[in-house]
């Protein structure tokens, strides 16, 4: 003790530790001076503190962060669980909603009402997706039936026909009159596989290729030759009106108008006239074809470009129309980058495309 006191004593001024060896704590001992003034010397001042107070209020300081942050962390997950899984029983709740969602059931909405804002944008936005995967699937539903429908019946006469002819022995006339009627049929279900695939093509966005300005009174008048022997045997005349030139794919186009020019006889009565009237508007052309008959409901005009569509047993398919030519207008159009439009008043309905210049 007295050898660490002469230490200090002649040591340097400031804060020193100072360990006993009976003692488990140091002390700390701060060594201050008087300088000699006058007669009076140089006085040196040693202040020994004991550490060990200061040592177990640290202890217990650190054992109580340590505590308390501890609590603080369970406390802070299990509040931050508790308010998740607030939050997520809303999401819950619409994933449970939403598994009942299968087809057939598609009708249903998920509900906004006690949603936060936060997810009402989200849900609309779904209802909205979901009405319009209900609309496709009810097309679907519509399409596969109509399909059906249109196959049955030319397999259905080839079966028929084959099986009477197979009753007893005919002659070789007739077998050819048989063999005759189910080429027609045969005929028939090509058709309207092609179509199909057709329409399968243009629904993956398949653009037209090689397109010319062409004079479409020039395709008009090419494709009313086509038509000649139909027009002549419906008893039915076609007046051309107008020209002008776009950039087309002269198969495509023809196969629009013949379609629809032969929708147009389909529903024109024998000595009347059809319209065909070619103008020019702005950055686009337009081909409508007119014809005389009733006035269509206006609630069926927005669905006769879709397939199979049928307003009522006066306009339903037969013999070799199965439905899809309206369909094919509208997805040559769209391949052409152009649209379609009908317009049904008092005696006269038109239909149309739209092409871009």
């Amino acid at each position: 003790m007295s050898s660490d006191i002469r230490r200090f004593a002649q040591g340097p001024l400031g804060m020193h530790d100072l360990k006993l060896a009976d003692h488990p704590f140091s002390f700390k001992v701060l060594v201050s001076e008087f300088p000699a003034k006058e007669q009076r010397p140089a006085l040196r001042f040693l202040t020994a503190i004991d550490t060990e107070t200061f040592w177990h209020t640290q202890h217990s300081l650190l054992v109580a962060l340590i505590s308390l942050a501890t609590l603080g962390i369970l406390l802070a997950s299990a509040l931050g669980y508790w308010v998740a899984r607030i939050g997520l029983r809303q999401l819950t709740s619409l994933s449970q909603e939403v598994q009942k969602l299968a087809p057939p059931r598609l009708s249903g909405r998920l509900q906004l009402s006690p949603l936060p804002p936060e997810l009402e944008q989200f849900v609309a936005s779904f209802n909205s997706t979901l009405e319009r995967v209900e609309q496709a699937y009810s097309r679907l539903e519509s399409f596969n039936a109509d399909v059906a429908h249109e196959l049955r019946s030319p397999l259905t006469n080839l079966i028929g026909q084959t099986q009477v002819a197979l009753t007893r022995g005919r002659s070789a006339e007739h077998y050819f009159e048989v063999l005759q009627s189910n080429l027609e049929e045969l005929e028939r279900l090509r058709s309207i596989i092609n179509d199909m695939l057709f329409l399968a093509s243009a629904d993956q966005g398949t653009k037209v290729k090689a397109q010319i300005c062409t004079s479409l009174a020039e395709e008009v008048a090419t494709t009313l030759d086509y038509l000649d022997f139909i027009l002549e045997d419906a008893h039915v005349q076609v007046r051309v009106h107008g020209d002008a030139s776009a950039p087309i794919e002269k198969h495509h186009l023809r196969r629009a108008l013949i379609n629809l020019l032969h929708n147009a006889v389909q529903h024109t009565g024998a000595g009347e006239v059809i319209e065909v009237n070619i103008e020019s508007r702005d950055a686009h052309v337009t081909v409508s074809v007119t014809n005389p008959g009733v006035q269509i409901a206006q609630e069926h005009l927005p669905r006769l470009f879709e397939r199979f569509y049928r307003v009522d047993a006066s306009r339903s398919n037969s013999g070799a129309n199965h439905g899809l030519g309206l369909a094919i207008v509208k997805a040559i159009a769209l391949m052409h980058g152009g649209t379609v439009f009908v317009n049904s008043e008092k005696g006269a309905n038109t239909f149309g495309i739209q092409l871009p210049r």
